[in-house]
């Protein structure tokens, strides 16, 4: 028998050691993963750099608006898949007192803007839907970010977009993931010139570690410094998006853009086993869903029937099944659509309701003659923010696909979203995969086009609990469920519940997507005898989410590491 911690031993004495080890230390054989921990303040965001520029702002005494707003213009500059001032979002606030409120700064259809928009000969056209000029809804991000900061900030509003600035003008370290990014962008970008001229090194490939400047991208953040939204809504920023649309039968005019409102909107409230439910409201389908799903889940013991055991994930996939149908039955932008049935779809009596139709030995059949909605893109990005008094601001926002249209406004430096493509095709279109053009979320002037970003609070005992959000397009529902159930059923800490493997089921397509390696094979066999058609997938989604350990008063930062992830506190 070789040495053993320099001891010759014999086969049955290493047993014996083995088994005592067991029996003595079986906390360090189940193993932990540790969040990052901080005192005063934590962001936590896809990118490095736009995590330190919110942590900086609250080392200055900005609050968790302050930092959450100059961490969004920051990853405009450095995450550009995702950040924005192109695109639109959700805010929720939860101040430390008083009342918590939402943002809306989703996208809206133009005023020329129609329910058979994206038909062209009496055939649906899929390139017009998402990969074009029309594609293009009037952003939100630059009027939402300036109405939170109204509200709630305390620095400057120049302080606040300065870093974005230096940053865009001076340049900045490319990293491996964002080399990676860009080079598999560019040949989709081919049809915009400016776009590739922006994003590539002279029409190569970035490579880790070159320098990427963005000096048009500057010059417009400094109009929107020194001018706030009139800087980007109106004069020189809007003149050039204008122009672009109409050189390339675009929709969005200057009337378009100056008309664009942010809106405060009271977030939608629920309740899962003694914890307070802060989230979006329609036009974001999230919240509602959200809250629908815990309802049906609140009426079982998961914490009994375990974490990943085949019983709590059948539960989970049948809860899933129903909110995503009534997601495409009921809900679309508030404003056009006066009868969505909110209150009754985030009731518990609804939910009871609701589990007398599942059975617990078999899975239920999504019908394809129900409801389905046009494909959301997976490139959104959140970020979490609480400071020391513990505001919280829970922040998700997008351009839709990956760098959204690949437009980028020439003379402007900033990528425009495809964001028309989240609006139903055309009235009662159907196509083999289920897809109708239900009305509630159908193109109109002035729309909303529906959403499935969840930016989520949790408070418990009126203490804030948990900051969370993710992207991932549809699935982003999904995941902040998974992760509240990860932290407030089964105890994982905050690292813990996002590292935890995910899963997702829309209603349709009838099948249950689950990360690689996140299910056993045992598992596995059981849901597919209960018939669940069970689909591997590579990765879902990317957590941005902060805990808050009341007793020790203490912030946890947790880092998703399926993408690029930093967590920043002190």
């Amino acid at each position: 028998m070789t040495a053993l911690f320099g001891r010759n031993l014999s086969l049955r004495s290493v047993a014996a050691l083995a088994g005592a080890l067991l029996v003595l230390t079986p906390s360090v054989l189940r193993g932990s993963s540790q969040p990052i921990r901080a005192r005063q303040a934590m962001v936590v965001s896809q990118d490095q750099l736009a995590s330190e520029v919110g942590a900086a702002v609250m080392r200055e005494g900005g609050n968790a608006i302050d930092a959450a707003v100059a961490t969004a213009f920051a990853l405009a500059v450095t995450y550009p898949t995702a950040g924005n001032i192109g695109g639109g979002g959700f805010l929720v606030y939860r101040p430390a007192t008083g009342e918590p409120v939402a943002y809306d700064f989703r996208e809206v259809a133009p005023s020329r803007s129609y329910p058979t928009m994206f038909m062209a000969g009496g055939e649906y056209d899929r390139g017009l839907h998402h990969n074009s000029h029309v594609a293009v809804g009037v952003p939100g991000t630059v009027a939402g970010l300036h109405l939170a900061w109204s509200d709630h900030g305390t620095l400057p509003w120049e302080r606040l977009l300065a870093p974005a600035i230096a940053l865009a003008r001076d340049g900045f370290d490319v990293s491996d993931p964002l080399a990676r990014s860009l080079a598999g962008v560019l040949p989709r970008m081919a049809d915009y010139p400016v776009s590739v001229a922006q994003f590539s090194n002279a029409g190569k490939p970035y490579r880790a570690g070159d320098t990427l400047r963005q000096s048009e991208l500057a010059d417009t953040l400094t109009r929107i410094a020194e001018q706030g939204p009139p800087g980007f809504y109106e004069g020189v920023t809007a003149e050039l998006i204008a122009q672009e649309m109409a050189a390339n039968g675009g929709l969005i005019t200057q009337a378009d853009l100056a008309a664009y409102r942010a809106i405060r909107r009271a977030p939608i409230r629920g309740a899962y086993r003694g914890h307070e439910i802060l989230s979006m409201p329609p036009i974001s389908s999230g919240g509602t869903a959200l809250i629908e799903m815990l309802n049906i889940l609140e009426g079982y013991d998961l914490a009994r029937l375990g974490a990943g055991s085949a019983a709590t994930t059948h539960l989970l996939i049948e809860a899933m099944r129903r909110a995503y149908a009534d997601r495409a039955q009921h809900l679309g932008d508030p404003a056009f659509n006066a009868d969505i049935p909110i209150d009754q779809l985030i009731s518990k009596e609804y939910a009871e309701t609701l589990r007398e139709t599942i059975d617990l030995e078999r899975a239920s059949v999504s019908s394809p003659s129900s409801f389905e909605w046009p494909t959301e893109g997976d490139e959104t990005t959140h970020l979490s923010t609480v400071d020391a008094d513990r505001n919280a601001v829970s922040l998700t926002y997008t351009l839709e696909q990956g760098y959204g249209s690949k437009i980028t406004v020439p003379g402007a430096g900033f990528l425009l979203n495809n964001e028309m493509g989240d609006f139903n095709p055309a009235p009662g279109m159907t196509t083999d995969s289920g897809l109708i053009g239900t009305g509630p979320n159908l193109a109109e002037p002035g729309k909303r086009m529906l959403s499935s970003m969840t930016p989520t609070i949790v408070a418990r005992d009126g203490e804030l609990l948990m900051v969370t959000g993710s992207p991932g397009g549809r699935t982003i529902i999904n995941t902040v469920l998974l992760t509240l159930v990860n932290v407030i059923d089964f105890g994982m800490n905050i690292q813990e519940a996002v590292d935890a493997p995910r899963l997702h089921h829309q209603w349709l397509p009838d099948q249950t997507r689950y990360e690689r390696w996140g299910v056993s094979p045992d598992t596995l066999a059981i849901l597919r005898a209960r018939g669940h058609q069970m689909v591997e997938t590579r990765v879902q989604g990317a957590v941005s989410a902060i805990f808050y350990d009341a007793e020790n008063d203490q912030l946890e930062g947790a880092e998703d590491r399926r993408r690029t992830s930093a967590a920043v506190g002190f």
